[in-house]
């Protein structure tokens, strides 16, 4: 049980909103507020929270029925307002204050508003304070529903941080999720699940709306990063122990099924999978709505839930939470054919998770698909109701909520909400209605009674401040990102970079150009200016090596660059221009010309567009950052021979053949510390991450490769005659063959495409000529056999 010690009680007007914390010997820690009214009944020696204050133990106070018996108990007492609000989930909010602003007093109080998404937060303690506070507002009001608080994840890196074993921080850093998926091993994964469940709950965390598990199978796709790449079953596995990480609690915090006060419920998202947008597109802009499935390969996309999220094996079970995607699955609705988001679509939820795969958590809508879109189909602001647009607000809630959905993500007042409830009355009746969103209830209640909320949603703030981010979570952290770095090339050994008689080595770093950035968000807010600067931490840099800014004085340059930021893929100013606005998003750096785009795209079609052909073949386009690209080669060009050293910040896969041959060596990371980098240049780690995705030979293979099929394209070969593919990377012996390689060991798809390298013509050649030796054998002995 959890562990506690008891507060003296202080209901001084000065300190208004004194936590008590009740200790028993064989129960939970009940902790309430002094100013909340609710006050303490006892049942023989057990004692309970008295949340609706009528001075009696109800069945959903009982600490000793089961999560499920309480939530069904109480969605009975529960009014529909009450129940509606239970269905709402907040917009963003950042947590800048231990104050309640007046929007967050208002939906909680007016709303009966319990989860609550929070971005940013001020630091630990003041995380901590808001959450007592809220919870204490909360636990005044009604049946003394306590708050579920929620985050994106929030474990990324500040690149230029220094650490050391003795380091705290504000939170531990790992590397993004296609980093964890580079070291290709579920248990750092399901470390990091603990870690970060311990730390999300200091800071009033009880549900984490991630991992993010789609198969990235369309390489240009934006949201990559957060993916755990593109084969389905390390994706798989990665979701499995990222769920028994998050949701698992040990025995002492265990409440029961694995589930308890450190557990973090986990939202597993985007079913069916969001990463076949056409031509890598993104459905949050009406431009990326549609999913398209050219290899009909859509149950694949299905594995990482299927055998992953749904089958955990830390006693919870499941997930506890699923969240569909924005996207329209074209023409994969066999029973209706409706063309709609997927939480509208009845097939996708009703038919399809909840029937045909047995799922009954809750299911909650990406943020914002109520609402009319944008007139503005570039802008990111707006609803994403995408294939309903014809529909009112109220007439979209109803339908998403008849087809089996039970939370609407971004939304803050529950009007809609109680319009839709009578439209469903209208049709079906009171009796049908009420249960409905009875059956919604429970499955949100259930997700708190689960995790000890009920018993005691507050934070001992100094314990919150000493949790997060401290010396042990942090050096973790940083053991993930070493292990998730990938290196790709290490011409005649040129790595590690160790000088004789241990003096340190001169290094030139150039400095990189940092091209506008506008608001990602499609706001008003103003465009960064551009500028010069190393990406690299030059201090940290200096704990290495010795720094010039002459390259004559060097004894190697180090180059850190960014993947190429090819753009999403459309252009409001081309239709101005009179085209239809659709451009490639490219994956190089230089000049881009779609030449084998496709003529008619898969799907298309939205109300403000005249055209629903999509294509953007033969337009050309060019990534921000191909000045990227220049540095690489003027800084080979100042080098002479001496060694170039390649460090590149990844989050998708990219085009290297417009400068590998030209450089000695390159490491690819997925969003790390410079301290990490740097370990391994220097030698003090060895590489040992592989690469979770497939790196293209060239755009062709991009635009010819299926949207929804993963390892369909022709890999790079290098200047070593290394292939770029899935699972390879560089230690210091050479390619890396182990345990990791031979589990995830997959048969390339064939490609009608000849490489332009001369590595690929004579492994091609070679092959041609063993197979017409095989030819004429078999023929002979054919012949044979005749006589």
């Amino acid at each position: 049980m959890q562990n506690s010690v008891i507060a003296e009680s202080n209901s001084s007007e000065e300190n208004s909103n004194e936590i008590e914390f009740v200790e028993q010997k064989n129960g939970p820690v009940l902790g309430y507020s002094s100013t909340s009214g609710v006050e303490i009944v006892t049942e023989g020696s057990d004692q309970f929270k008295d949340l609706n204050q009528n001075g009696q133990l109800d069945g959903y106070e009982d600490w000793r029925l089961s999560a499920e018996e309480r939530a069904e108990d109480l969605a009975s007492r529960m009014s529909i307002e009450e129940i509606a609000g239970l269905m709402l989930y907040s917009s963003h909010q950042s947590i800048d204050s231990a104050e309640l602003t007046e929007d967050q007093n208002s939906y909680i109080t007016n709303d009966n508003l319990r989860h609550v998404l929070i971005t940013n937060v001020e630091n630990s303690e003041t995380a901590a304070q808001w959450n007592n506070n809220a919870q204490a507002l909360a636990e005044g009001l009604g049946l003394g529903i306590p708050l579920n608080n929620s985050s994106d994840p929030r474990h990324s890196t500040d690149s230029s941080a220094e650490f050391n074993a003795g380091a705290g921080g504000d939170i531990s850093m790992w590397p993004e999720a296609i980093g964890l998926a580079a070291t290709f091993d579920p248990e750092i994964v399901e470390q990091f699940g603990h870690i970060a469940s311990e730390e999300y709950r200091s800071l009033g965390i009880a549900t984490a709306l991630s991992p993010q598990i789609d198969i990235a199978t369309d390489p240009r796709w934006y949201r990559f990063p957060g993916t755990f790449g593109e084969n389905p079953d390390l994706a798989a596995d990665m979701a499995k122990a990222y769920g028994d990480g998050f949701q698992t609690s040990n025995e002492q915090s265990e409440i029961d099924e694995g589930w308890g006060y450190t557990s973090v419920n986990t939202m597993a998202k985007h079913w069916p999978g969001g990463g076949t947008g056409e031509a890598g597109r993104d459905a949050h802009y009406a431009f990326g709505k549609y999913a398209v499935y050219p290899g009909e390969n859509f149950d694949e996309h299905l594995t990482p839930f299927l055998n992953g999220a749904f089958d955990l094996e830390g006693g919870t079970d499941s997930v506890s939470a699923i969240m569909p995607y924005y996207t329209i699955s074209w023409n994969q609705d066999e029973q209706y054919g409706e063309n709609v988001g997927n939480a509208y679509s009845k097939y996708m939820i009703q038919d399809l998770l909840r029937d045909t795969y047995g799922y009954d958590g809750v299911v909650t809508t990406d943020w914002g698909i109520i609402g009319d879109p944008n007139e503005d189909i570039e802008q990111f602001a707006g609803g994403k109701s995408w294939g309903v647009e014809e529909l009112s607000d109220p007439e979209r809630f109803y339908k998403v909520i008849i087809n089996g959905v039970d939370q609407f993500g971004g939304v803050d007042e529950s009007g809609d909400i109680l319009e839709a409830y009578q439209l469903g009355v209208e049709e079906h009746g009171e009796e049908f209605m009420r249960n409905r969103f009875e059956e919604s209830a429970v499955r949100l209640l259930t997700n708190i009674f689960q995790t000890g909320l009920f018993e005691n949603p507050y934070l001992d703030v100094q314990e919150s401040v000493e949790t997060v981010g401290n010396s042990e979570y942090m050096e973790a952290g940083f053991e993930a990102q070493l292990k998730s770095i990938v290196m790709l090339k290490n011409k005649d050994n040129v790595l590690p970079l160790q000088a004789e008689d241990n003096e340190q080595l001169t290094a030139y770093v150039p400095e990189r150009w940092f091209p506008p950035e506008e608001s990602s968000f499609g706001g008003d807010d103003e465009a960064s200016e551009g500028e010069w600067a190393p990406l690299l931490n030059l201090d940290i840099v200096e704990d290495y090596f010795n720094i010039t800014d002459n390259p004559d004085e060097a004894d190697f340059a180090l180059v850190a660059i960014e993947g190429p930021d090819g753009g999403l893929g459309y252009s409001s100013e081309d239709v101005e221009n009179g085209g239809n606005g659709y451009f490639p998003i490219t994956l190089q750096y230089g000049e881009y010309t779609a030449e084998y785009a496709r003529e008619q795209s898969i799907a298309g079609g939205h109300p403000t567009e005249d055209s629903t052909n999509r294509s953007y073949k033969d337009k050309t386009v060019t990534a921000s950052n191909t000045k990227d690209l220049d540095l690489v080669l003027e800084t080979r060009e100042k080098m002479g021979d001496k060694p170039v050293i390649t460090s590149i910040s990844m989050g998708n896969p990219a085009v290297l053949a417009e400068f590998e041959d030209e450089v000695d060596a390159i490491l690819v990371n997925f969003g790390v510390q410079d301290q990490a980098v740097l370990e391994i240049l220097s030698g003090e780690v060895e590489p040992s991450g592989l690469l979770p995705f497939q790196m293209p030979a060239n755009m062709k293979t991009v635009e010819e490769q299926y949207e929804d099929v993963a390892h369909d394209m022709v890999a790079y070969v290098d200047s070593e005659r290394n292939t770029y593919d899935f699972a390879f990377g560089l230690n210091w012996d050479g390619v890396i063959q182990d345990e990791r390689t031979e589990k995830y060991e997959f048969e390339g798809v064939s490609s009608n495409e000849l490489p332009q390298t001369a590595t690929f013509a004579n492994n091609y050649l070679i092959t041609g000529i063993l197979l017409l030796l095989l030819g004429g054998v078999f023929i002979i002995i054919q012949r044979r056999k005749n006589i």
